[in-house]
């Protein structure tokens, strides 16, 4: 592999990267975990990046795309991994990865006909609720993360805000590939900021060992919980809508069709992807997005830099203390960055709800009680607490009760045939006028 193809494919590990540490940032943070166990979080997860993205590429009989896409941690399963954290432990959160990882792997061939389940109106909208859900925990690291001795400091928030506006500026006068990597480069400059203002602690780094071996169950024995599990089926079906816009437009830029067939096999190796993170306690993984914009940017369609890209990921998986330099970031840097993160998140739920017909107010309706019902949920989560737990199942997460709802109220209102009545002799003038009233 010459020098060219490896630059290209660093290219790529650039693009994605921020998204990709900062995952497990944000996910390992809000559940409390030890800057050892965040540390093999963020090298599992750049480990399985590279595992993932070779999965899809590598095409085959069984599995893989076979379009040179790069695979990341989806952020659409940010914030429901931290309520399954949350409320069943960390463990719940990697039983419902694995079995919702097999599901794919197993039904990966009928994925395709589930799809026209989750139009615009109805991706759209659990996007939107998701991005809406993170926003607290992006205002509680800004201030400095939750139970922290400066709290609220002026420090804190001028770093944050800092952090913030740096990321803006970057977009406003930089495009193409500075622009994708803002969120990283802002991660950077802000660390930087902050190692002066004596709020950076590189003990971590020193005391990390330079390679490790990666291991099953790293947190303990999964636990299968039914609400964790629906909630990550959910996720995941979000997740499968997103990366077949990815296949498609990849596809387009590549001038090959695709057919059902393929689209199983990426589904596939999606899967495997996902099952796999599971075992190893990483996450579930989607096709990036932002690695389209690189292609388009760079005219190189090669499956061979993609396959570098990869490879790159993998040897960084096997660095701890590489992955323990993003460890150190303080809190605040990250809120600043998880402002914009989840803003776009948000922004891509809206963007999402564009292509949708929003002049029917059908649409506007199913938009409105399902974002109102995922919102409401997660505000008050004891709103159904005295119903059967079998029926909390559905109500006792945000965005599942958001999700269900968009699911239901888009079968009634687009899916479901109106019925048609006949009539054996002709409309009388005074039913034509009820019927125009």
């Amino acid at each position: 592999m010459n020098g060219k193809v490896l630059s290209l494919g660093f290219q790529h590990v650039l693009a994605m990267y921020g998204g990709a540490i900062i995952v497990p940032l944000i996910v390992g943070g809000a559940l409390g975990l030890t800057a050892e166990q965040l540390t093999y979080l963020v090298a599992i997860d750049l480990l399985m990046c590279g595992v993932a993205t070779l999965l899809q590429v590598w095409k085959n009989r069984f599995f893989g795309i076979g379009l040179p896409v790069v695979l990341g941690c989806t952020f659409t399963a940010v914030g429901p991994m931290i309520a399954i954290g949350g409320s069943y432990g960390i463990t719940s959160v990697y039983g419902a990865i694995i079995v919702a990882g097999l599901f794919v792997v197993l039904f990966a061939k009928y994925l395709g006909k589930l799809v026209r389940f989750f139009p615009p109106i109805v991706t759209g909208s659990v996007v939107t609720i998701i991005g809406i859900t993170l926003i607290p925990v992006a205002m509680k690291n800004m201030a400095g993360g939750e139970g922290s001795a400066d709290y609220g400091s002026l420090s804190n928030i001028a770093l944050s805000f800092g952090v913030l506006l740096f990321i803006v500026v970057l977009y406003r006068f930089f495009t193409g590939f500075v622009r994708s990597i803002s969120v990283l480069v802002g991660l950077v400059g802000g660390t930087i900021v902050a190692s002066f203002m004596g709020k950076v602690d590189v003990s971590a780094v020193k005391n990390e060992s330079w390679v490790h071996i990666p291991e099953l169950f790293y947190f303990g024995a999964p636990t299968f919980n039914v609400t964790a599990i629906l909630t990550m089926l959910l996720v995941l079906m979000v997740g499968i809508v997103e990366s077949t816009g990815v296949y498609f437009a990849v596809s387009d830029i590549c001038n090959r069709k695709l057919d059902e067939k393929d689209l199983a096999g990426g589904y596939r190796a999606e899967g495997l992807a996902i099952l796999f993170g599971g075992l190893f306690n990483a996450f579930p993984y989607t096709a990036y997005s932002q690695n389209v914009g690189l292609i388009q940017l760079s005219g190189v369609k090669s499956k061979k830099v993609i396959f570098a890209a990869g490879g790159i990921l993998i040897v960084l998986g096997f660095l701890p203390k590489v992955a323990a330099i993003t460890t150190i970031i303080p809190n605040p840097v990250l809120g600043g960055a998880m402002v914009v993160m989840f803003g776009m998140v948000i922004s891509y739920g809206i963007k999402m709800l564009s292509q949708v017909d929003l002049a029917k107010q059908e649409n506007l309706l199913i938009v409105a009680c399902s974002v109102g019902m995922g919102l409401g949920v997660t505000v008050v989560p004891d709103l159904f607490v005295k119903l059967p737990q079998s029926v909390q199942i559905i109500t006792s997460n945000g965005i599942v009760a958001g999700s269900m709802t968009a699911i239901f109220l888009n079968i009634v209102f687009n899916m479901m045939p109106l019925r048609k009545k006949t009539h054996s002799s002709a409309v009388s003038p005074a039913m034509k006028h009820e019927a125009i009233s």
